[in-house]
């Protein structure tokens, strides 16, 4: 555990980074514009709790070269990785060309991870394998995102969710572990469609995913602090989570049981070892 005040009040066991576990991932800008100096602000005070930092949206595509460049590298100075979110669901409709120098330049600017998401687009499983070994080759992990829900990740409401229909929980896990089998470094679950914008959360959806694929295998998507609260409650301080930026205190603070919700008050213990 990183050194913080008041040590001497027993918590639950966190282990240090960079680990394999328990992994936080934070929304870089996009619901709110910031910049390298408010990114090294939350690594002084929370910086042993954040994994790693994932940009939404495209918002580097708004972003001078250097200002993406200075932040990826603030990120990486507090031992956290950087990603792109899933933003190569629209280069994608640009054809393979820009695909490639998508991939180039995400690498001369820093990146560490290619999220490779697929929400508003029809993807061939064939096709993301394809994209997940590119972004191997060019040496930066590749973490696809799959989900039930076609639409996903834009926000949209639930009525126009549900007309579109959800995806069985097979066929998630299916594409999960092939892309893990063709070199896939872990796997984000998108939220829409389980816990986000539904009339009733599918926490069946989370059960299966965790059962067939583990859970160092896969992040789950918990922008909303009464999911990650769920998801914690449910499987522990050790399961991978992306939440926004402005959650991290809330989080970990879950995560260490040192402080919770009537329904986690007290309950989130791990032993370590």
């Amino acid at each position: 555990m990183a050194e913080t005040t008041f040590s001497f009040i027993p918590r639950a066991a966190r282990t240090a980074k960079p680990r394999q576990r328990g992994l936080t991932e934070i929304r870089g800008p996009y619901y709110s514009a910031y910049g390298k100096r408010h990114l090294a602000d939350l690594f002084e005070t929370m910086g042993p709790w954040i994994d790693g930092v994932k940009y939404a949206g495209g918002s580097f595509a708004l972003m001078p070269p250097e200002a993406v460049r200075s932040f990826n590298k603030t990120a990486h100075d507090h031992g956290a990785y950087i990603s792109t979110g899933g933003w190569l669901e629209n280069v994608m409709r640009f054809g393979p060309d820009a695909i490639g120098r998508y991939i180039e330049e995400a690498k001369s600017l820093g990146f560490d991870v290619v999220e490779i998401s697929a929400g508003f687009v029809s993807l061939p499983t064939d096709s993301l394998l394809r994209l997940v070994r590119m972004v191997k080759k060019a040496g930066l992990k590749a973490k696809p995102e799959v989900g039930i829900q076609f639409g996903a990740g834009g926000d949209t409401s639930a009525a126009e969710l549900e007309a579109e229909g959800t995806r069985d929980v097979s066929w998630l896990i299916a594409q999960a572990e092939r892309a893990l089998d063709a070199g896939a470094d872990i796997i984000m679950i998108e939220s829409e469609g389980i816990t986000e914008n539904v009339k009733r959360w599918r926490t069946d959806v989370a059960a299966h995913v965790i059962d067939k694929l583990g859970l160092e295998k896969v992040m789950f998507e918990a922008a909303d602090p009464p999911v990650f609260e769920w998801y914690v409650k449910n499987y522990g301080n050790e399961v991978n989570l992306f939440v926004d930026h402005s959650q991290i205190v809330q989080l970990e603070a879950l995560r260490q049981g040192i402080w919770g919700t009537k329904s986690t008050w007290g309950r989130i213990q791990n032993v370590g070892g």
